[in-house]
């Protein structure tokens, strides 16, 4: 019924529109409680057997929704309601911005990607930082809190941004992420670089522990799929070396392989990030690099094209504790949860592994031995 309702409904709507459209309508059910009940009955039946531990902390499964989607933290009841085990939120920036002019939102339907420039439209991190402090939660769920840099501050002064930002969220972030691989921002991938990722996340790491005296705020970073391998283990060393909690592999990328013809030449010519299914080769291979350089020392989280529970479950035997989704959410809609949770625990209970932890990383280390 969704499909049928996306190609008749949101198919024909603008993109951001559509979005915007479907966010009223999940954040309105989640404020009913009768709609609340039923919708989290029938989309999020929990498995005891995925059940996981990441960051210290304990997750319902290891399926969430990726930052992008809710970007000001006023969905996240909705969200959980709909099934994800944690909740991303920004990318927030210290300062509040609009982002970058419309039209920046596209949908490759054919190819079951989008591309993006939205450039962090946010409200900024103090109204961020003041939404979550005022939220009741209806649904116990886990609240990432995925930071950018502004984008009218210039590179020079970034770190400061980001503490900024820290300061702010960090109090109410179950872990925080660093975001330093939009495309959409300029400038902001050549803070991958380790000669300036090293301040950077040395300063967010100690403006998040000056600000949460009471427990240690679980810190990431999220890189891009367009590393080249050498720089991709160059993170991994840093993050190892910098004690990070963990990496999150990947953002979207500015490559345009993979995409076919029928989406359409005034499509696949737009700039901006593209995410989706011509992403998940990439993604899974930077997963397996950074695992296969890390093992377990810090967390793995994949998301990149991740359509169905397979993706998901490849990208757990890749190495990746946590998995997210974004851009399969808008073509599957509501049961995509659903699906994932369901097909996962098919494939562990059809595996030789007693658990989820069990698997991680098990065809890395696989490939590795032989």
């Amino acid at each position: 019924m969704y499909k049928l309702f996306f190609r008749l409904v949101f198919k024909r709507m603008d993109p951001e529109q559509a979005h915007y459209a479907a966010f009223r309508w999940i954040r309105l059910a989640a404020r009913i409680p009768v709609l609340r009940t039923f919708a989290a009955a029938a989309l999020a039946p929990r498995y005891q057997e995925l059940r996981t531990e990441a960051l210290g902390l304990r997750m319902h499964g290891p399926f969430g929704l990726a930052a992008g989607f809710d970007k000001n933290a006023i969905a996240i009841d909705g969200m959980a309601m709909l099934g994800f085990d944690h909740i991303e939120i920004g990318t927030v920036t210290g300062e509040p911005q609009p982002g970058n002019p419309k039209k920046r939102l596209f949908r490759l339907v054919a190819d079951r990607a989008l591309i993006n420039r939205m450039g962090f439209n946010n409200e900024g991190s103090a109204a961020v930082a003041a939404r979550l402090a005022a939220r009741n939660p209806v649904f116990r769920t886990t609240v990432g809190v995925n930071i950018g840099k502004t984008k009218v501050v210039p590179e020079a002064e970034a770190a400061a941004d980001y503490v900024k930002s820290t300061e702010a969220l960090a109090a109410h972030a179950d872990y925080l992420v660093v975001n330093v691989s939009s495309p959409n921002t300029p400038g902001l991938r050549n803070l991958q670089a380790t000669e300036s990722l090293r301040p950077l996340l040395t300063a967010v790491r100690e403006a998040a522990d000056r600000t949460v005296t009471n427990r240690r705020v679980p810190l990431l970073v999220k890189i891009a799929p367009d590393l080249a391998d050498e720089d991709v283990d160059a993170v991994a060393d840093l993050a190892v070396e910098l004690g990070l909690d963990g990496i999150i592999a990947t953002n979207t990328t500015i490559a345009r392989e993979g995409l076919g013809l029928k989406s359409g030449p005034e499509l696949l010519g737009e700039t901006g990030g593209l995410s989706g299914a011509p992403l998940k080769a990439r993604s899974l291979e930077v997963l397996s690099r950074l695992y296969a350089r890390v093992g377990d020392r810090i967390t793995l989280v994949g998301v990149g094209g991740i359509e169905n529970a397979e993706d998901a479950w490849q990208r757990i035997l890749a190495g990746a504790t946590l998995v997210q989704g974004y851009s399969a959410f808008i073509y599957e809609g509501p049961f995509y949860a659903r699906a994932i949770h369901k097909g996962l625990a098919a494939r562990l209970a059809a595996s030789p592994y007693a658990t989820l932890a069990e698997a991680v990383g098990a065809e890395t280390r696989k490939k590795a031995a032989l």
